[in-house]
């Protein structure tokens, strides 16, 4: 099944500097609809807001709500447990990945990342593109 180029993505991280750097690869990449959430609680409120979502990207230590606690929201929710769900982090700790496989997620960046491997990430998850 060939990946929708045009497909909503959302990213969340309470950085600026780290949306800014996702979304910028995420053109790279040939993605443009790309919405923006600062934290877990406003990220699940636009994923419920209406609007279909392909993918969502988001960073793990974020307050209020944190990665980990917004995916097991996502796959809580019957209109989006099926979302694919890519969490990043700066850890890569062994308990972080099994935590996070544990509530579903999907696929797993450490950071620093680029365009490379942001692309090998999303494949493994939405198929080729």
């Amino acid at each position: 099944m060939a990946v929708d180029m045009n497909m909503r993505i959302l990213i969340v991280d309470d950085y600026k500097t780290m949306l800014r750097i996702i979304r910028n690869l995420l053109k790279q990449l040939g993605f443009n609809n790309i919405d923006e959430a600062t934290d877990g609680s406003m990220a699940l409120q636009i994923l419920r807001s209406g609007n279909t979502y392909g993918l969502v990207i988001s960073d793990w230590n974020m307050e209020p709500m944190t990665g980990l606690q917004l995916l097991r929201e996502v796959r809580a929710d019957a209109h989006l447990k099926s979302l694919p769900f890519i969490m990043v982090t700066a850890e890569s700790k062994t308990e972080n990945v099994i935590a996070a496989k544990q509530a579903g997620v999907s696929n797993y960046i450490v950071k620093p990342f680029n365009a490379e491997t942001l692309k090998t990430k999303m494949s493994s998850v939405l198929g080729d593109f």
